[in-house]
């Protein structure tokens, strides 16, 4: 287990972004699991990625992927979208092993953990109704994260930071920054948005498009 994440080096994850952590996969097989084109994927960093994004973003319709491998885990960080909180998307990534959720919008931050395609629990941070009553739940770890880090402008990094220590794997600044795997998702590549008042029968719903969804 990696030792201590400090979240104040994730500045990525304070802001609008939603990221997955899948154990076993490669990139090739996290962008087929969302929905997109794997052969359409190029190594790029940071500043490279940043220019695939039409100017004016920030309306959900194109998501900037950016996907690798680090141990035994693949990551995949979302800019300007929430595909990777989608219903359908996780049921496809968690098949056949793990996956982990975070999810930050204005006004709405989301914790998801799947296991072969069915949704172990779904919580919105300090929304007690939305609190899962399994006693294994991951809840306690993260109020306590977000706890430490009250009044500062660290978004979800906290949570981030607590999953990285828990799978035992880097991804701060300078390790995104490096050139990976990504591509451009529009909504018309991804399944269809999850309805209804529910996701995955617990837990907030998140949101299908970031300026009204």
């Amino acid at each position: 287990m990696a030792a201590g994440t400090d979240a104040h080096t994730l500045t990525w994850a304070t802001a609008w972004m939603c990221v997955t952590f899948t154990r076993g996969l490669g990139p090739e097989e996290v962008f087929a699991r969302y929905g997109a084109d794997p052969g359409q994927a190029r190594p790029l960093d940071a500043d490279e990625a940043s220019d695939l994004l039409p100017g004016g973003s920030g309306d959900g319709e194109v998501s900037l992927l950016r996907s690798g491998r680090l141990g035994d885990w693949a990551f995949c960080v979302e800019e300007d979208g929430a595909v990777g909180s989608w219903n359908e998307v996780l049921t496809a990534l968690s098949r056949g092993t793990e996956t982990y959720s975070v999810l930050t919008t204005d006004g709405l931050d989301v914790f998801q953990y799947w296991r072969d395609g069915e949704c172990v629990e779904n919580f919105e941070p300090g929304m007690e109704h939305t609190r899962p009553e399994r006693p294994d739940s991951w809840w306690d770890r993260v109020e306590s994260a977000l706890a430490e880090h009250e009044g500062e402008d660290t978004g979800m990094a906290p949570v981030v930071a607590l999953l990285l220590d828990h799978l035992g794997i880097p991804l701060d600044d300078t390790t995104l920054a490096a050139p990976w795997p990504t591509l451009t998702l529009t909504e018309t590549d991804t399944p269809s948005p999850p309805r209804g008042d529910t996701y995955a029968g617990e837990g907030p719903v998140p949101p299908q498009h970031p300026l009204g969804g």
